[in-house]
């Protein structure tokens, strides 16, 4: 049963209602094939090759693995996103509160990593990828460890950045990391998180990022690698600024992002909405956005949504619900601000939802809002089809290669 409500600026509940829609947009097949392109660019990271396997499950296991994360790709290689830096960096603490909603307060208590951890992360169809967090006391350069075979499947490269140490062997260490990595695998993306930036002002933040941004810049430079690019984040488990900056990671390993935001403009152009955001509901991580600016302000709004209709799902909501999950892809939500915005949340999938942020004078065609959402949705459903009908054909092609190479062994031996 989906749980549909409101919620205005004194907490008051109540049914909303369906206006009658004056303007249409229509999303069909054939401009979703067009928005999404060629089939083949569906996903990038394809190591068959390579022995995802190497370690043992001693050396890349988690104790305390999240039981509510499955791999639902049946077998496709995922991107991976390394979590690299010193000890006591935070790594462990940012993959435990983005994904495992445990509170930053909590963290302080958590044990030094000591081993590999690898955890799956298959929220939907979209957010879909491997973490591996490594140990800040790991020297995964010594000769009998294996870097190549780690950075050739790497989709993103994370390294945390202690904001309130001194980051002098902090820069060493990543200036070594990046450059080894880009040697095996060109393609990784490299983000750099300046984190525990809280305890910091506004002037010491940017002071530090510009430290850090002109001292790794000179350092590549230097070694004649000025084409690799970093992107520099400065971040906080404190607020909402880690949650955007793993947003703006985890889009890059999306090759449909171009697509969704083009139905998202498409959506809001048409709609009245000033900003919409594609959220995973799990970690709050938003997957896309239209074409306009996003506001820090805007964005933690968006957060704190999530949260109540997580919090009141829990008590209203299903009673037998699967999955740990609360509300189902019909359940919706509705706040008004006390300065006319209206924030209007509806769930694409029992994953991902759609949080916009419009006027309350373009609210009043609702219905208007609701028939254009449908057509997204249906058209969000067409970009899965493809991405699945992809996977499902390189799998197949894979297979038949590999028949093809034993088949052709076979016959060597034989004649042998």
């Amino acid at each position: 049963m989906a749980l549909t409500y409101q919620v205005n600026a004194v907490g008051k509940l109540d049914t909303t209602s369906s206006l009658y829609p004056k303007q249409k947009v229509s999303m069909t097949s054939e401009k979703v094939s067009v928005l999404c392109g060629e089939e083949d660019e569906a996903l990038e990271y394809d190591d068959d090759e390579y022995d995802l396997e190497a370690f043992s499950d001693a050396d890349l296991s988690c104790e305390d693995r999240a039981p509510g994360f499955s791999d639902s790709m049946n077998g496709v290689v995922k991107p991976r996103i390394l979590l690299m830096g010193l000890r006591r960096s935070g790594k462990s603490s940012i993959q435990k509160v983005v994904f495992h909603k445990m509170s930053p307060s909590e963290t302080l208590f958590l044990e030094s990593t000591n081993k590999i951890c690898r955890e799956d992360v298959s929220s939907s169809s979209f957010v879909s990828f491997q973490i591996w967090d490594f140990p800040g006391q790991i020297d995964f350069f010594d000769p009998t460890f294996d870097y190549e075979m780690i950075f050739r499947g790497t989709g993103a490269l994370i390294f945390v950045i202690d904001s309130q140490d001194d980051y002098v062997e902090a820069l060493s260490r990543l200036h070594l990391t990046v450059t080894r990595a880009y040697k095996v695998n060109p393609d990784i993306s490299f983000e750099v998180f300046i984190h525990k930036v809280d305890g910091l002002s506004d002037d010491h933040k940017i002071e530090k990022q510009r430290d850090i941004h002109k001292r790794t810049n000179t350092d590549l430079t230097d070694a004649g690698l000025e084409q690799i690019h970093l992107s520099f984040y400065l971040t906080s488990i404190y607020d909402h600024s880690i949650f955007e900056a793993f947003s703006k990671v985890v889009q890059k390993l999306i090759p449909q992002l171009p697509t969704l935001e083009n139905l998202l403009n498409i959506f809001i152009s048409n709609s009245g909405i000033e900003k919409a955001f594609l959220f995973d509901v799990g970690s709050k991580i938003y997957i896309a956005t239209d074409s306009s600016p996003v506001d820090m302000q805007t964005y933690e709004l968006c957060c704190d949504m999530i949260d109540v209709v997580i919090d009141i799902s829990c008590i209203y909501g299903m009673p037998n619900f699967e999955a740990g999950l609360p509300h189902d892809k019909d359940s919706m939500a509705i706040i008004h601000l006390n300065n006319t915005t209206v924030i209007y949340l509806k769930e694409v999938t029992k994953f991902l939802a759609m949080v916009c942020f419009l006027r309350k004078e373009s609210f009043a065609r609702k219905g208007l809002i609701d028939y254009n959402f449908h057509c997204f949705k249906k058209a969000i459903q067409e970009v899965f089809d493809v991405r699945v009908k992809v996977q499902q054909n390189r799998k197949l092609l894979n297979q038949r290669r590999w028949s093809k190479l034993t088949l052709t062994s076979g016959v060597c031996s034989s004649t042998h």
